[in-house]
């Protein structure tokens, strides 16, 4: 049985850090494409971050491009988001996938339809 568990989402004044983690279980996705999504009351869910098996290639929304950081460890199955200067408007529930169709894509799928398996998320509230 797959379970992705979220962790490291919290409050943060503005301009602070999180660091978010998602660990995988119950078989490995080392060659599958993981993305960060996240969700705000009212709105629809939206990717922040993805990146392939390799690590090589990365996805940021232009929102969080130069603020977060996504990478991976393969060995444990773990993928992180790395969350600098927060804004206000960050503040969602934070969502890991996995997009299951994905083996050693070189590219990443942006919608929420395209991934296969998800967590049950974490809260990130930025204040202002």
């Amino acid at each position: 049985q797959v379970q992705l568990v979220e962790s490291g989402g919290g409050l943060v004044q503005a301009g602070g850090s999180l660091r978010l983690s998602c660990a995988a279980s119950g078989r490995s996705f080392r060659s599958y494409v993981l993305g960060w999504f996240r969700q705000a009351p009212g709105k629809e869910r939206e990717i922040a971050a993805g990146i392939t098996g390799s690590g090589v290639n990365t996805y940021y929304a232009d929102s969080v491009k130069g603020r977060f950081t996504i990478s991976r460890d393969n060995a444990k199955n773990t993928v992180y988001l790395q969350m600098n200067s927060l804004k206000p408007e960050d503040t969602a529930v934070y969502y890991c996938a996995v997009d299951d169709r994905s083996f050693m894509a070189r590219s990443i799928a942006t919608r929420p339809n395209e991934y296969n398996y998800w967590g049950q998320g974490t809260q990130v509230t930025v204040s202002s």
